[in-house]
């Protein structure tokens, strides 16, 4: 008996470290990232392969941004190649005066704001400020580092942006503007170089 609540304790405390170390991080009001993410013509023309899937280049990318929310998938289609979602904040929507007053949510490979009215921002400054990107991580110290990201995190990465299709039909195709909403509006980030930023 001692030794099961031993390890349950042990569990438990386990836990709430994690708890801790993933809890998101309050700044003080005021725009951490001003610069908008870089997108460019690709050098890159030839098809990458990544296991079952072919990835055409569509444009180099490279952004900083503010984690505002992350969402892991397992086992939906298209998880073996992209298995984390981040929604990525620049602008004023990694100013935590709008943040605090917007609800964001992520689920089934899309990204949800709520917010009371009066709006903080219009709806075209949080869509031209903000996107839901599918990350594939383009080797195993990269999908390392994604593990690390957490909602709040101001993280630089670097890549491209691809469409994918796979042998049974499968395809994704990616965004490649920031102004767009809706389906097909998120971008396929083949992520080769991840950065987080000291935390405070």
């Amino acid at each position: 008996m001692k030794n099961t609540l031993f390890v349950l304790g042990l569990v438990l405390a386990i836990l709430a470290v994690r708890g801790w170390e993933r809890r998101a991080h309050v700044y003080p009001p005021g725009v951490l990232v001003p610069e908008y993410p870089q997108q460019s013509a690709s050098a890159r023309t030839d098809p990458i392969p990544v296991g079952d899937y072919v990835l055409t280049p569509r444009a180099d990318f490279r952004l900083r941004a503010r984690v505002l929310s992350r969402e892991d998938y397992r086992w939906s289609d298209g998880a073996d190649l992209a298995p984390v979602d981040l929604a990525l904040g620049w602008g004023v929507m990694s100013d935590q005066a709008v943040l605090d007053r917007i609800d964001i949510t992520q689920g089934s490979r899309w990204y949800f704001t709520r917010y009371a009215h009066p709006a903080p921002i219009s709806d075209r400054q949080i869509i031209r400020n903000s996107a839901n990107m599918h990350l594939i991580p383009a080797n195993d110290w990269v999908a390392d580092k994604l593990d690390d990201v957490r909602a709040s995190d101001l993280v630089q990465l670097r890549g491209l942006l691809v469409d994918v299709d796979r042998s049974d039909g499968f395809y994704w195709r990616t965004s490649t503007t920031r102004e767009d909403t809706g389906n097909g509006s998120c971008e396929l980030f083949y992520v080769e170089h991840v950065h987080i930023e000291p935390r405070e």
